[in-house]
């Protein structure tokens, strides 16, 4: 495992890899509304899989991050049967995992202090599974803020993030055993959004097992300088999303289970929106991560195109 004061060389130019949420949006699929798409995908695995992994081929991505359902290990297994199945399925292809995303709504619970068992459990077995799949790093994010003006008022202070630092030790220390790094998502309106909360997270873990995946599309909509983030934590990015944003989120969304799609449309495809490609290229390029360049796009009605287009922007930011 890399150390997390070493940094990797890089000899080649890097791979490029999606987040499979890039092939959500129902259009793609021919089908009327998200819903729609999500029960059609959930019923009909092995369809889901074959074309989303033509697609990937069509638009030169090799490299996969598994995410919340339908794009799942749970929906991989039910397709492929198994992890080295599906591992030699995409290795025919060209592909390969480079990471797994656990969703918040889709684990136990960070928030409640007797959870801490069925946490390392649950990433235990996603760690397991990255590792008969070939990949070594696990992506997870800490817990939504509560809706503003909330009573009573939930604070993101030093208490709790010491709080959430002391379960990422155990459960960055138990994924390590599977040779898997953990890495923590700057999702909007969570409590790892702002640059103060990264910075205090950050400074609470262990870098040994603690690392980062910045997104710039996310940082930026909360404010911050995506550039300003990499460099100062360059050392701990073992992957980052790389996304681009329209403008900061200028008013106070609701968080509730509607708030990723309400953050949409402050969201674009890279290269039209205020994300300073070139400087997060220069900081990536820096980082243990360096070796992936994930694009990634939330729900892109043409996907392929969509992805194409990301990395002619990412490689000419990279030249």
């Amino acid at each position: 495992m890399t150390g997390p004061n070493r940094l990797e060389t890089r000899a080649a130019p890097p791979r490029f890899a999606t987040d499979i949420v890039t092939f959500y949006h129902p259009e793609f699929w021919g089908l009327e509304s998200a819903g729609a798409f999500r029960d059609w995908a959930v019923k009909n695995p092995e369809r889901f899989w074959e074309r989303v992994l033509n697609a990937l081929t069509e638009a030169g991505v090799t490299g996969i991050e598994l995410t919340f359902a339908p794009g799942d290990i749970d929906s991989v297994l039910r397709a492929f049967g198994d992890a080295p199945s599906f591992r030699r399925e995409l290795a025919a292809r060209g592909l390969s995992v480079v990471s797994a995303f656990i969703a918040s709504s889709e684990c136990p619970d960070w928030r409640q202090g007797t959870n801490l068992p069925a946490i390392v459990a649950d990433a235990e077995r996603r760690a397991a599974f990255l590792t008969e799949v070939g990949a070594e790093v696990l992506v997870a994010g800490l817990p939504m803020r509560a809706t503003f003006g909330t009573r009573p008022p939930f604070f993101v202070d030093a208490a709790y993030m010491t709080r959430m630092a002391d379960i990422a030790h155990v459960v960055g220390e138990a994924v390590a055993q599977h040779g898997v790094r953990l890495a923590f998502h700057t999702e909007s309106n969570s409590t790892l959004w702002y640059e103060r909360d990264i910075d205090l997270f950050m400074a609470l873990t262990d870098p040994r097992y603690v690392w980062l995946c910045p997104d710039s599309c996310h940082i930026a909509l909360g404010g911050g300088d995506p550039v300003t983030v990499a460099r100062r934590h360059s050392q701990r990015i073992a992957l980052a999303h790389w996304k681009d944003a329209v403008k900061p989120i200028d008013v106070e969304l609701t968080i509730d289970e509607t708030v990723f799609a309400r953050q949409q449309p402050y969201m674009a495809e890279l290269g039209r929106g205020i994300v300073d490609f070139k400087g997060w290229a220069d900081e990536m390029s820096r980082t243990p991560g360096a070796a992936i360049v994930l694009i990634e796009l939330d729900e892109a009605s043409d996907p392929v195109a969509a992805l194409q287009s990301g990395i002619t922007v990412a490689q000419e930011a990279l030249a």
